[in-house]
């Protein structure tokens, strides 16, 4: 045995293991042992055997969930006073000091704390009247 070699089931330290071969099952075990842990191979399932049902849309959050995310946002013009400025998003960010995150989501109208309303706006240097201008009528 050459010095670099290891007689099978012992390896390295840090390494992969003993290899197997795919094509023959583990242990010598047939194949009928085999499906009995891992079960029937799909593709090979009997044509009368039943198939699971999709799952509908209401129970799998088709539509009315859409419209439930839609409805929590607020439109708001912090993109189009963004780009006007020329800034970018990380720039506004590290500006008003949260997260790229953070701007993403207001920008697509989702809501966010009076304090990060306030940090955007001296970020883009509008005063704090500017408020209504760029986030909108509060309800």
């Amino acid at each position: 045995m050459h010095a670099m070699q290891q007689p099978d089931g012992i390896h390295e330290p840090g390494g992969r293991g003993p290899s197997v071969d795919v094509a023959t099952p583990a242990g010598g075990a047939t194949e009928a042992e085999v499906a009995a842990v891992t079960g029937p191979n799909p593709a090979e399932a009997a044509e009368g055997a039943p198939r699971p049902q999709p799952v509908p849309m209401s129970v799998a959050g088709g539509e009315g969930a859409r419209r439930r995310k839609k409805e929590g946002r607020r439109p708001n013009n912090l993109r189009k006073l963004r780009l006007e400025k020329m800034v970018s998003k990380a720039e506004l960010a590290r500006r008003a000091n949260v997260s790229v995150l953070t701007i993403d989501r207001v920008e697509k109208g989702f809501g966010c704390r009076v304090d990060t309303k306030r940090k955007i706006l001296e970020a883009l240097g509008l005063s704090l009247a500017d408020r209504v201008r760029v986030f909108g009528e509060e309800e």
